[in-house]
C-alpha cells in the first residue's frame, strides 16, 4: 500500500478482517513468541523498518552434524551475515563451530535485513551452544565486525524506547551509545566475547580462579577467550 503523501521509507502494518484492512498498533507482538517457558538459544533484537522499530525474536539451533559438512540456515537472516557471525564465535570467541549445524530462524519470518541485528544472532547461537536461557527481558543492539568488536548503530534511541515500551527491562548495546532516561537497564559492550561473559560467568570463581592459574603458565592472553578455548580443550562446555 502506497502513501502517496507519506515517506518511502515508512512502514505500516496492517491486517485482513471480516469488515476489511485494520491497522496493527502494535506490529511487534507479531514478531515475539508467547511461550510460557524460556528454551535455549532464543535471543530478542530491536529492528528498525524505515523509521519504524520492529522487537523482533531470532531462534537459533546448534546441533552435531551428520555430514561431512556442517549445514547452515537461515529464515529471515542473510545466509552470508550469519556465516561470517559463526567465524567471527570460532575465530574470535572460540566456539567450535566448523563440525556443528547451525540453524538460525526470525520469528513469523520477517526478513531482518540490517546489521543491528548482529549481536543477537551471536548471542543466540552461543546460547543454543552452550545450553542456556537468554534473559527474557533483555534486548541486544549492535553489529559485529569481523574482529570481534560490536560496532554502533543508527536509530539508537528510537530501538530502545520501543523495547521499554513493551516491558524490557535490560539492553545491552555497543560502547559510546548508551541512553538514559528509557527505564531499562543499558549496558555497553565492546566486543562479541565481553558480551557472553556478562550474559554468563563461564565458571565459578574458585574453579575460574584455577584455570586461570593455568592459563598463565601457558602464557595466553584474554582471559574469556582463553578460558573458553582451555575448557574446550580438555572436553567441557
Amino acid at each position: 500500500m502506497k502513501n502517496r503523501f507519506g515517506a518511502t521509507h515508512e512502514l505500516g502494518v496492517f491486517e485482513m478482517v471480516d469488515k476489511g484492512l485494520e491497522e496493527v498498533l502494535n506490529p511487534s507482538e507479531l514478531f515475539m513468541s508467547n511461550q510460557e517457558e524460556n528454551v535455549p538459544g532464543v535471543a530478542t533484537i530491536v529492528a528498525c523498518e524505515g523509521t519504524r522499530p520492529l522487537v523482533v525474536e531470532l531462534q537459533s539451533l546448534v546441533s552435531p552434524t551428520s555430514y561431512s559438512s556442517p549445514r547452515r540456515s537461515t529464515t529471515g537472516i542473510e545466509y552470508n551475515r550469519l556465516l561470517q557471525i559463526l567465524a567471527v564465535l570460532e575465530k574470535r570467541v572460540g566456539i567450535p563451530l566448523s563440525k556443528l549445524d547451525a540453524y538460525v530462524a526470525s520469528s513469523g519470518g520477517l526478513n531482518v535485513g540490517e546489521p543491528a541485528a548482529d549481536l543477537g544472532i551471536a548471542v543466540a547461537v552461543a546460547a543454543s551452544f552452550r545450553d542456556r536461557i537468554i534473559d527474557p527481558e533483555l534486548v541486544l543492539i549492535g553489529e559485529v565486525g569481523l574482529g570481534g568488536q560490536i560496532r554502533p548503530v543508527s536509530q539508537m534511541e528510537l530501538r530502545l524506547k520501543e523495547a521499554a515500551k513493551l516491558g524490557f527491562k535490560r539492553a545491552l548495546v555497543p560502547k559510546g551509545q548508551k541512553r538514559g532516561g528509557m527505564g531499562m537497564a543499558v549496558t555497553e559492550v565492546g566486543r562479541v566475547v565481553d558480551a557472553i561473559a556478562l550474559l554468563w560467568p563461564l565458571l565459578p570463581n574458585t574453579s575460574r580462579r584455577n584455570l586461570l592459574n593455568k592459563l598463565n603458565k601457558k602464557q595466553m592472553g584474554d582471559s574469556y577467550q582463553a578460558l573458553l578455548k582451555l575448557r574446550y580443550e580438555l572436553g567441557g562446555r
